[in-house]
């Protein structure tokens, strides 16, 4: 999922095309899934109009492997668009953030155990902060307990036809989406957690990219 425009990150380009030690985010997130053996096909989901014009780096890599599909105005939209494109034969579905570059293979491979299985999974991180629910003026109204609270990461992982199914049910529900797990909670999936990783940052303000730089030199 690379739809996005990334306006918080205040850069002059989305930020899944910025580059991490010379290589781009989105290529960093691309790379692992083209490389497993048990991924048969990846999509990536852009702005219309980089769909029509990709970057020289991005569109070098098209093939039957690998293709462009214009997102949508939601990311829900986006992975609907994604979704569609899948090969019918697929029956296994990763949806991974674009901003994400580095992807753990622990997380593809405990992911795709569990679709098989007959459920979703979602990589995660315990809270290790203190949460502290505020108003508009920035005014501490109390602290939430932080016992059983996870971090959400990608991908998350799901059978096809759950998927399809959580997506189809969508909107019904009057609450905001904010990531596919949600949408399958809603219509009664099961979602297990898996491992998640410090690693696996998303991108999502100046410091984010500044931490990448320093974790593409790491082994």
């Amino acid at each position: 999922m690379a739809a996005g425009r990334g306006s918080r990150l205040g850069a002059s380009v989305p930020k899944q095309y910025l580059p991490v030690a010379g290589v781009p985010v989105l290529l960093r997130a691309i790379r692992p899934f083209v490389a497993h053996p048990d991924v048969r096909q990846v999509i990536a989901v852009l702005p219309a109009d980089d769909v029509a014009a990709p970057p020289d780096w991005l569109a070098g890599l098209t093939g039957e492997a690998f293709s462009l599909v214009a997102g949508g105005a939601t990311r829900q939209d986006s992975v609907a668009a994604g979704l569609g494109a899948l090969d019918p034969s697929c029956a296994i579905v990763l949806v991974h953030d674009g901003a994400r570059p580095f992807p753990p293979r622990e997380a593809i491979d405990g992911g795709i155990a569990a679709a098989r299985d007959g459920h979703a999974a979602v990589p995660a991180v315990p809270l290790a902060d203190t949460l502290k629910r505020a108003d508009d003026c920035g005014t501490v109204l109390g602290t939430v307990p932080r016992a059983g609270l996870w971090r959400a990461q990608t991908p998350q992982a799901f059978p096809r036809a759950l998927l399809a199914r959580a997506h189809a049910a969508a909107p019904t529900h009057a609450v905001e989406i904010t990531d596919d797990a949600m949408l399958v909670e809603l219509v009664g999936g099961r979602v297990d957690l898996l491992p998640g990783s410090a690693r696996n940052l998303k991108i999502t303000r100046p410091d984010d990219l500044e931490f990448a730089e320093w974790l593409a030199g790491r082994p």
